[in-house]
């Protein structure tokens, strides 16, 4: 599922195991306990940096699930939009260190962070939702208004279904870097995160101050509609 590793003031959480990493209600129910648990231990000047094993960061939502279960959809929708929640909530800054690809829910999970780095020698973000014909949940589009400033970047994602590569997506101001590698991305994150304590911000400020900067996005996890028909 998940593991939760502290470095100093520096929070890994990594998505375990060799698989998609597809978001079912088990994964997400790990993933959220762990950020109760980097709640709880954090000091006035921590990180936090999410990661994964294998070759995706996440493939998004677990449709094979939907098949077995009519109520999924909804159930693993309310769990994901409390752990964006909890992310833009949460009292220190936020680094997703992208290892592999990360697909509609998935590429959601990495935006949600303050700071995303990828590798480039594999992967991709993906809004898969135009190929597969689904709409994309009113708080998604939310996020990515925020996160993703170029208006082309977000018809390219949107409504192109492009699969941006990690250099495509530095230079559509999508994410922070780029590496050759998922160790040296997972580094990288980690120098990042180093510097970020160093600065020795008050964590409940920096929580405030995301908060108001999304809260356009906050809003509509309230709402809590989806629009998706999985």
């Amino acid at each position: 599922m998940c593991s939760l590793e502290k470095k100093g003031n520096i929070f890994i959480l990594t998505l375990t195991g060799s698989g998609e990493h597809r978001l079912n209600p088990t994964l997400l129910d790990s993933i959220r306990s762990a950020l109760r648990q980097v709640r709880a231990q954090s000091s006035s000047s921590s990180v936090l940096i999410t990661t994964a094993q294998g070759k995706f960061f996440s493939n998004g939502y677990d449709l094979e699930l939907v098949k077995s279960s009519p109520s999924s959809p909804h159930i693993m929708d309310a769990k994901l939009r409390s752990i964006v929640a909890d992310l833009i909530s949460l009292p220190m800054p936020t680094i997703a260190a992208v290892t592999g690809h990360a697909s509609a829910a998935g590429f959601i999970l990495a935006l949600s962070h303050d700071y995303v780095l990828m590798r480039r020698d594999r992967g991709f973000l993906y809004m898969s939702e135009l190929d597969i014909d689904l709409v994309i949940p009113a708080w998604f589009t939310a996020l990515i208004k925020c996160k993703i400033g170029a208006s082309m970047s977000r018809r390219d994602v949107v409504l192109r279904a492009d699969k941006v590569t990690a250099d495509e997506a530095v230079k559509k101001g999508i994410i922070d870097s780029a590496y050759d590698s998922a160790e040296q991305t997972v580094e990288a994150a980690v120098g990042v995160g180093k510097n970020l304590v160093g600065r020795k911000w008050n964590g409940d400020v920096y929580a405030q101050i995301r908060m108001e900067v999304l809260s356009d996005v906050l809003d509509a996890i309230r709402v809590g509609s989806t629009g998706s028909k999985l």
